[in-house]
């Protein structure tokens, strides 16, 4: 790699590395090309992005980002997972280390946030974006359906009650 493309590179990562809702570090020492495809699938299924590079390149990336407290952790053979949600990268990289035990979640940074393994594990059990859109759509949605039956609750009343009267009527 010369030196106009690890400046490329650099570049790209500092982007990542800014714009990303969460950046997770993972040790990946002695995962195969099927396992790394498989991470790269289910990350992608995700709308996250798995990115392997040299560990120098990265801790010059991420000087003066929000993500910068992960310096520590780009040590090894270290894998980049991101994602715009601040939870699908953590969740696909949580997920695949249950399944894969070759994969070491090291830590990550949310935001200006640095998260050590525990934080990535928290992150990871958050709903997503779509599961909390989801919700408060249901909450938004549910007094309109209570105001709906409310209303519609006292015309069937009251068609009951004159059902009532008129049955009476008849009787006597």
């Amino acid at each position: 790699m010369d030196r106009a493309q690890k400046e490329k590179l650099v570049e790209e990562l500092g982007q990542i590395f800014e714009s990303s809702g969460v950046v997770v570090v993972a040790r990946y020492e002695g995962l195969t090309v099927a396992e790394m495809t498989d991470l790269r699938n289910r990350a992608r299924g995700a709308e996250a992005t798995v990115r392997v590079a040299k560990n120098k390149l990265a801790k010059i990336a991420v000087q003066g980002t929000p993500a910068e407290g992960i310096t520590d952790y780009l040590d090894g053979m270290t894998v980049l997972t991101f994602s715009e949600d601040p939870v699908a990268a953590a969740k696909v990289v949580e997920d695949f280390a249950k399944d894969n035990k070759k994969i070491e979640i090291l830590g990550g940074a949310m935001g200006g946030t640095t998260l050590d393994r525990a934080g990535v594990e928290a992150v990871s059990k958050m709903p997503s974006r779509e599961e909390l859109i989801a919700s408060i759509v249901g909450c938004i949605g549910a007094p309109a359906s209570n105001i709906a039956g409310a209303i519609g609750a006292p015309a069937s009343n009251i068609a009951s009650i004159l059902s009532t009267i008129e049955e009476k009527a008849e009787a006597a």
